[in-house]
């Protein structure tokens, strides 16, 4: 059985040449790069990528059907720049989709690095997202970020993680949460939803106390504590950014 990888990119010079040195093992590896001004795209040609570069960007779920569609595997591998395949991930997709009796949809344990080390509690571990599905049965939802992939009947769970390296640095934290607070705020106006400033302040309450009590934060230490403020940050910036565009003016 072919298998497809589809990678969706955008300024990934310093990822995309690992991501895809672990990815030798697909039979084809589909780089849709959103127009790059670094070296994301040569670097992928260079590593044997089919690489198409488009210069609008519809969201992530949209971008990702568009990698999809240029896939020709019997099996779909859709992963992004900064995650990376194990060689035992690899040995388990191999067998798994050799199989004659094997689901259309298979959901992998995700590790997530945060900072300076891989998060065990705060609610990232474990982390199943559903990335690897026969073609044909599946496609991801039109979000503009937090995009889910819709499949036809239950996603069965792999056992071998995914390392996920999201957040390298505070930089990358800062940089993540204006960026993705902004399309989330703009997704949750499109669907009608409304914020207040007491509102986000309470959302930003709420998702460090989630994080760091409830999801035992606290026992990832430092980084736990770290990790429940910036996902406070996130849900404030979220709301407030979407109060803003309710505001006169701005409607």
């Amino acid at each position: 059985m072919r298998l497809s990888v589809i990678i969706i990119t955008h300024n990934e010079s310093g990822n995309i040449a690992d991501c895809l040195k672990c990815l030798t093992f697909a039979d084809e590896c589909i780089v849709l790069d959103c127009a790059s001004i670094d070296e994301t795209a040569h670097i992928s040609s260079r590593l044997g990528a089919i690489v198409q570069v488009v210069n609008d960007w519809p969201g992530f779920g949209p971008q990702k059907n568009r990698a999809l569609a240029l896939a020709t595997g019997d099996w779909v591998l859709s992963v992004d720049a900064d995650e990376r395949v194990t060689p035992e991930l690899r040995q388990e997709i191999l067998q798994v989709i050799s199989q004659a009796d094997a689901a259309t949809c298979y959901s992998v344990p995700r590790s997530s690095w945060f900072c300076g080390r891989f998060i065990r509690h705060s609610g990232w571990t474990p982390d199943y997202v559903d990335r690897l599905f026969m073609r044909g049965s599946a496609r991801f939802s039109d979000d503009l970020v937090h995009e889910k992939l819709i499949h036809d009947g239950p996603a069965q769970p792999l056992k071998n993680a995914l390392l996920h390296y999201s957040h390298r640095s505070f930089s990358d934290v800062l940089t993540k949460i204006d960026r993705y607070s902004s399309a989330s705020a703009q997704q949750a106006l499109t669907k009608g939803k409304r914020s207040t400033v007491l509102g986000a302040v309470s959302h930003g309450m709420w998702a460090f106390i989630r994080t760091y009590i409830f999801k035992a934060g606290f026992l990832d230490g430092g980084h736990g504590l770290a990790l429940a403020i910036a996902n406070a940050e996130g849900s404030y910036y979220r709301h407030i950014k979407l109060w803003q565009l309710t505001q006169p003016g701005n409607e």
